[in-house]
């Protein structure tokens, strides 16, 4: 059941951020004039389709992994002299620019108007960045980083949450690999540490899956959690043997748990074991067996009973700022932020070509579908983040410069603009090869990654 959750948002998901994709592409076409004959909601034959007042196909097919928009070309096949006006490839190459940059450009836009729904929605949360634990020995430790410090500033940029101290590490770590922390502990004056670390090997590994703060030997503050459930996932080992959300878990194999935190530290180390797990619902208190499911978090195998922890933590009131936001307020922060991560993106990407940012955070269908599951379980609230993160990175992909993708076909309509003809067939089609070898490419690290992640 926990694999057919996870194929169900994983699908539930594609669909959703291609079908937003395709209809930029549509939207946009039929805004200049273009000729549409056909979109279509996923392949395959269709089990539903239709002819609009419009005069286009409307397609819904049972492959839900993506969809398309078919327009009129005389290179597919011939057209009525008619029609030729608003065949794609009569159009000025300016205008295909446009048509082309739709599709990408509405997964942007999704990204920005789901997250600034969800701020006004919520409001803007941060915690703070206060650290917790430090491992005896880390580059942290020997840097001077001591439980209970703020981090208030990276290489002279003020932060103020959590998140913002990751991407400036993981940035940092991807480049010069020093990072200067300026840290505050209670109302004691400001300290300036350097975590400097000159491997490079050991740069490469602080940008992988699992983030540059546990490499460095640090963990951020959080509250005790106590040994609640939160939510179950359906079909998951914790539903099968009978727990419910409100389960107050009270041993594990025989021991004592007093926080959410041991219950993990309990299961995680043992992925695809038996354990018994003795729990208190109301005043009945009773142990069942639980057999632990083997899942890939960050590129770790670990254990998982499929339950969340309680879905409300108590931080307290002095390390968490809550902004209520309207909707002007959201839409600017909203764009901000992805403004924010699309520029990461960039950088990363690029380091990773140069070889100083590790592919192991490449993720194939695997990790999608996995994620997409997990993010389900764990609420609305965390599958939107999903799908805002999704979009960013289908939009991203598709703006690269790679003949087969959006990006590709814009270079090709600047170059024909430029020298005032088409580029040759002979041309095309090979930068459409070198296209299709580089997606092989890519799509193959990722799968190799994928599979990597579930044997690890």
């Amino acid at each position: 059941m926990t694999v057919l959750w996870y194929l169900m948002w994983f699908a539930v998901a594609v669909s959703l951020l291609v079908t937003v994709h395709e209809f930029g592409h549509f939207w946009v076409a039929r805004r200049l004039g273009l000729k549409v004959l056909r979109f279509s909601v996923g392949f395959g034959k269709p089990l539903v389709h239709w002819r609009g007042r419009d005069g286009v196909e409307y397609w819904i097919c049972p492959i839900p992994l993506g969809g398309y928009v078919k327009m009129l070309d005389e290179r597919e096949g011939p057209v009525a002299p008619q029609d030729l006006p608003r065949s794609f490839m009569r159009q000025h190459p300016l205008k295909r620019v446009l048509v082309l940059l739709a599709g990408p450009g509405f997964n942007f836009l999704f990204a920005v108007v789901v997250l600034a729904g969800m701020l006004w929605a919520s409001g803007l949360t941060r915690w703070l960045p206060v650290v917790g634990d430090v491992s005896a020995g880390s580059i942290a430790a020997n840097a001077g980083v001591r439980s209970g410090d703020r981090i208030v500033a990276v290489n002279g940029a003020p932060v103020d949450s959590q998140s913002q101290v990751r991407m400036r590490l993981l940035e940092v770590m991807s480049g010069s690999g020093n990072a200067r922390l300026t840290v505050r502990a209670g109302e004691g004056a400001p300290r300036v540490l350097d975590l400097d670390v000159r491997d490079a090997a050991l740069r490469r590994r602080l940008t992988g899956p699992a983030g540059p703060m546990a490499g460095l030997g640090m963990h951020f503050w959080v509250p005790s959690i106590p040994a609640v459930l939160g939510p179950v996932l359906p079909g998951g080992p914790a539903e099968r043997a009978g727990l419910r959300a409100g389960d107050t878990i009270v041993a594990v194999d025989g021991r004592p748990m007093k926080d959410f935190a041991d219950v993990v530290q309990a299961i995680s180390p043992n992925p695809g074991k038996r354990l018994a797990i003795t729990y208190r619902r109301g005043s009945l208190e009773r142990t069942v067996e639980v057999r632990v499911a083997s899942v890939t978090v960050r590129g770790q195998r670990i254990g998982r009973i499929e339950a969340e922890q309680p879905l409300t933590i108590h931080f307290p009131r002095s390390l968490v700022r809550h902004v209520p936001l309207g909707p002007i307020g959201a839409l600017t922060h909203a764009s901000h932020r992805i403004w924010s991560l699309t520029v990461l993106q960039v950088r990363l990407l690029w380091r990773m070509v140069l070889g100083r940012v590790s592919i192991k955070n490449l993720g194939g269908p695997l990790t999608i579908a996995q994620e997409a599951g997990q993010s389900a379980s764990a609420g609305a609230g965390s599958f939107l983040d999903f799908l805002v993160l999704i979009s960013l990175e289908i939009g991203f992909l598709n703006l690269l410069p790679i003949p087969i993708l959006d990006g590709g076909q814009v270079v090709f309509q600047l170059v024909e603009w430029v020298k005032g003809a088409p580029l040759s067939e002979r041309a095309q089609i090979v930068g459409q090869q070198v296209g299709i070898a580089l997606l092989i490419l890519l799509m193959g690290v990722a799968l190799f990654n994928d599979i990597a992640r579930q044997f690890s």
